[in-house]
């Protein structure tokens, strides 16, 4: 993928797109104007939880910020061509399977071992989520509630809460998500 500044641009574009400032951008996410300017500007490599407060102010799935605009329509798309992004916190790494085009996000994730990555609830407001694990193990967190996903178990997640994604094994963890956007009232 594309570094920091193609993300920037992204999230800029969008901001603009809409007539917003940077303090309606910064007062929707609950991230500072600073942060969101040093994104803008390509200084700031965000973390997931960012990208996931900044997506969900702008109501776009995680992927649609992550991924490049310009998307192929063709059938086949080599590895070596997959968008990809990695937390600079974390390490969690997002591939993104489906291309911009197609009716689902359909994203590869792969949380290394010992690895925590909290979501805001905002992040799944307008969208539909499941979770396929694929290698590992995963621990789901919502609220009080704790889910031990291993491999081949899936999980649909429910009404917007914030959540937390964690892998506290010695290995990593690969699961994939598919999201589709709910229909707004």
């Amino acid at each position: 993928m594309e570094g920091p500044d193609g993300l920037g641009r992204r999230i800029k574009a969008e901001r603009i797109r809409r007539g917003w400032s940077l303090a309606r951008l910064a007062d929707a996410s609950g991230v500072s104007r600073a942060m969101i300017s040093k994104i803008e500007r390509g200084e700031s490599n965000p973390t997931a939880v960012v990208v996931g407060k900044l997506s969900a102010a702008l109501e776009l799935t995680m992927t649609a910020l992550l991924s490049p605009a310009e998307g192929t329509r063709d059938r086949v798309r080599r590895a070596a061509d997959t968008p990809h992004w990695t937390d600079p916190g974390t390490g969690y790494l997002r591939r993104q399977i489906s291309t911009p085009g197609f009716p689902a996000d359909v994203t590869e994730i792969v949380l290394p071992a010992g690895a925590r990555v909290a979501m805001p609830a905002g992040t799944y407001a307008f969208i539909a989520q499941l979770i396929w694990v694929l290698d590992g193990e995963l621990t789901l967190a919502e609220g009080p509630a704790a889910h031990r996903l291993t491999s081949g178990d899936t999980y649909e997640l429910g009404e917007p809460q914030a959540r937390e994604f964690i892998n506290d094994t010695a290995r990593e963890c690969r699961y994939v998500v598919v999201v589709t956007r709910k229909a707004t009232p």
